[in-house]
């Protein structure tokens, strides 16, 4: 059966990328993990995409990203012909270095995640909006907190604090005409 959600990441594109455990495990042990995982994320994907929102919970992720244009990656990797392939592959190797340092840090073999990564592609800006919105509301959704504004693990804080780490935190709260709309979409958004 051919799996949903694979196909291959476009340049210039909103994409919401999510994945779980192999088989429903656990993937995320420690405080350190999610940290972890964030890192790998953030520096292997870097030159290819940004980081609109993102949530991480014990076992499953969200991302929310746009990937770059095609100047901007082969600015980074003049030598690869098809610049889509780069795109899947920085994200796949993002999570294999997780997942290595997983097993490695566990003494555990095998795959930590369902494979492929699926995505969605992102057409229209009520679907980024719902998406936004989904992502960081996730925890309340999957009863790991009511208080989802002080979720470690999700962009919600950074993207409420008023020194906004990113452009792509920026532009969040543009697309909601700022913090008190993006808030109130938040605590309005039915999961």
């Amino acid at each position: 059966m051919m799996k949903k959600d694979i196909e291959p990441l476009e340049l210039n594109c909103f994409y919401h990328i999510y994945n779980k455990g192999i088989n429903g495990a656990q993937i995320f042990f420690s405080h350190a993990n999610y940290l972890y995982f964030l890192k790998c994320v953030s520096e292997k994907t870097a030159s290819v995409a940004g980081i609109y929102s993102y949530c991480l919970l014990q076992g499953h992720f969200h991302i929310l990203i746009k990937t770059k244009s095609e100047e901007d990656i082969r600015a980074v990797f003049a030598e690869k012909q098809d610049v889509n392939k780069v795109i899947s592959q920085q994200f796949s190797n993002a999570f294999n270095s997780y997942s290595q340092a997983i097993n490695k840090r566990f003494g555990r073999t095998g795959k930590l995640f369902e494979l492929p990564f699926r995505r969605k592609k992102i057409k229209s800006e009520q679907q980024l909006i719902k998406s936004v919105l989904h992502i960081n509301k996730n925890p309340a959704k999957h009863h790991v907190t009511e208080d989802f504004l002080n979720y470690p693990y999700s962009s919600v804080a950074d993207i409420l604090s008023s020194t906004a780490l990113t452009a792509e935190y920026h532009e969040v709260i543009a697309l909601f005409n700022g913090v008190e709309n993006f808030k109130k979409s938040l605590s309005e958004f039915q999961t």
